[in-house]
């Protein structure tokens, strides 16, 4: 129905029924829309219109996104003037008995289950999240959407009145999730994460006891531990935490992170695909925790609050099984670990939470039918003959500001004998979470050697003029305009001892403060400058010779590289 004052007048599709969608909060507001386009396709006997419910202290962003998708809003004084034939709401607060109202009002999950405890807007306590209020119980309106049996019984435990007003129809995002597996790779690549590196995602729900609600320096403390040519991490956070403290805090509080490459994804669209390509999930009590067990995904709990998850329920005891993350211990070598006990045959851990997960979804694959189904029966229409109410994979994750590539990194490298020559191993951390990572020193004549190697065009400029090795972005057109600007960078930057600088279709060149420049070759990824300099630089402070095949290891990846000096030093 059209919006507006005399909105009879303006109809282009009359309709037989009118189905309201209360919108009160981002969460809450995602989950409808994701349900109601698929179940009501196609049918011009219903018409669709969403109610602002502006009484939330989350409502920021609810507005952006009904405008995101085409919606036309129904002002909430408006509402009231209105006889729906169905309200249907994932949000349990919204005020739905102070109108004339005698509409059915379907309440969808948004979450997985009734598994935690969230302050009550309507009142100084707290109260079991997804029960609406007694009187819109009592009043026989209220049907309460279940994804598995045993939540009947938890209901009825907690609040008798929801007896015989609850409907099993399972849950779609969980049937979404499952069918996106197979597009994994295709999540990975639009995340721009190699084949060969792993994606590490983090997941936090609101409240203090959340995963960045106890440490909100956990993504920047990642980012400085795991080696950035071999890890990818992003983040995806509630819609409470952003619609509660704005999008500029929080980008402010992450801001360190987003220079070393983190991947923020929306809440509202990008993290089911984030999920499925995830190697690893660091999560908390929140339900894309929940859903990531359920998938198999390698889990960590980074927080877990025992105080907000219902005793009894599947998330509670998940929060009893799952490994957790020592917050106060080495970062890196938890995740190595957790990955490598995934795919070890003596530990039966993911199998348990997958099989907890699995144990609490009834009805998988069918969730939109039974809506559908359950929809109908509500409005006392026959039911849309034909197939059913289609079953899509998630849209590919579009990360939120895309991070820049980063630009300025501390290398690590070491130099080790084998059988065909010196192998340098090479690792990159990126320089802007650095006051974050746990030092590491040796005075071993082999390494690990550590260096700051930033870009020519790195916008912290401070890091350009501390760096040991500058590179040049821009590939040289010839070799002597590589050497020009390798002579410049020694003249601007008086600590610079190393200089690289590509040349198109020729490798790099390499000058030292000393005079020499070393032209070294490798293909691929390895054949980045900053990469190429790191192995000049082991060479350097291992006393070697630069010239010959060195067998260059980054991450998982080798390859040969080969040297030769194009210009010996002063004196030589």
């Amino acid at each position: 129905m059209p919006v507006g004052e005399d909105p009879e007048r303006w109809l282009t599709f009359a309709g037989e029924r009118i189905v309201v969608a209360v919108a009160r909060t981002v969460t809450s507001t995602v989950r409808v829309l994701d349900v109601l386009r698929p179940v009501l396709r196609d049918d011009p006997r219903v018409s669709l219109v969403f109610a602002y419910d502006p009484t939330s202290a989350f409502n920021d962003g609810v507005h952006a996104l009904l405008a995101s998708v085409g919606a036309r809003i129904l002002p909430w004084y408006q509402f009231a003037r209105i006889t729906p034939d169905l309200i249907i709401s994932a949000s349990e607060n919204a005020d739905l008995t102070a109108s004339h109202h005698t509409a059915p009002v379907l309440v969808l999950p948004h979450g997985v289950g009734f598994h935690k405890v969230v302050p009550d807007s309507r009142g100084d306590g707290d109260r079991l999240a997804g029960v609406v209020p007694d009187d819109l119980l009592r009043s026989g309106r209220a049907r309460l959407a279940l994804s598995h049996p045993d939540q009947a019984v938890q209901l009825a435990a907690a609040h008798p009145s929801t007896a015989g007003h609850t409907l099993l129809v399972g849950d779609p995002c969980y049937d979404a999730l499952r069918d996106g597996r197979d597009l994994r790779a295709t999540y990975r690549r639009a995340l721009g994460v190699p084949d060969d590196s792993r994606l590490v995602m983090l997941s936090s729900t609101w409240r203090e006891g959340s995963l960045l609600g106890r440490d909100p320096a956990l993504p920047a403390r990642l980012l400085a531990e795991l080696p950035l040519d071999d890890y990818a991490v992003a983040l995806v956070t509630h819609p409470n935490i952003p619609s509660a403290h704005g999008h500029h805090a929080v980008r402010s509080l992450l801001d360190s992170a987003h220079g070393a490459g983190l991947l923020t994804i929306a809440p509202t669209a990008g993290w089911q695909a984030t999920l499925i390509a995830a190697d690893l999930l660091i999560g908390d009590h929140g339900s894309v925790t929940f859903y990531g067990a359920a998938l198999g995904t390698p889990l960590l709990l980074g927080a877990f609050s025992e105080d907000e998850a219902v005793a009894g329920t599947p998330m509670a005891e998940l929060g009893r099984i799952a490994p957790r993350l020592a917050a106060a211990a080495p970062l890196r070598p938890q995740i190595e670990q957790a990955l490598h006990a995934a795919h070890s045959a003596g530990d039966d851990t993911a199998a348990r939470l997958r099989k907890l997960g699995e144990s609490a979804f009834a009805a998988p694959g069918r969730a939109l039918a039974l809506i559908r189904s359950a929809v109908y029966d509500l409005l006392d229409l026959p039911e849309p003959t034909g197939p059913p109410p289609p079953r899509r994979a998630p849209e590919p994750p579009v990360p939120q500001g895309r991070p820049a590539k980063v630009t300025a990194a501390y290398v690590t490298t070491s130099v080790d004998e084998g059988p065909d020559g010196p192998r340098v191993s090479v690792e990159r951390t990126p320089a802007a979470v650095d006051s974050f990572a746990v030092p590491e020193r040796s005075d071993a004549p082999d390494g690990p050697f550590r260096h700051l190697s930033s870009a020519d065009d790195e916008w912290d400029r401070q890091l350009a003029e501390s760096a040991s090795v500058l590179v040049r972005r821009a590939p040289a057109p010839t070799a002597v305009a590589a050497d020009r600007w390798i002579q410049d960078t020694f003249a601007r930057y008086s600590g610079c001892l190393l200089a690289a600088a590509t040349v198109a279709g020729r490798g790099c060149r390499i000058g030292l403060r000393d005079g020499r420049t070393v032209e070294v070759c490798a293909t691929g990824l390895m054949a980045d400058p900053a990469v190429l300099a790191g192995v000049v630089y082991a060479l350097v402070r291992s006393r070697r010779p630069l010239a010959g095949i060195v067998t260059l290891a980054l991450g998982n990846r080798t390859e040969d590289a080969a040297l030769s000096v194009a210009r010996h030093g002063h004196g030589a």
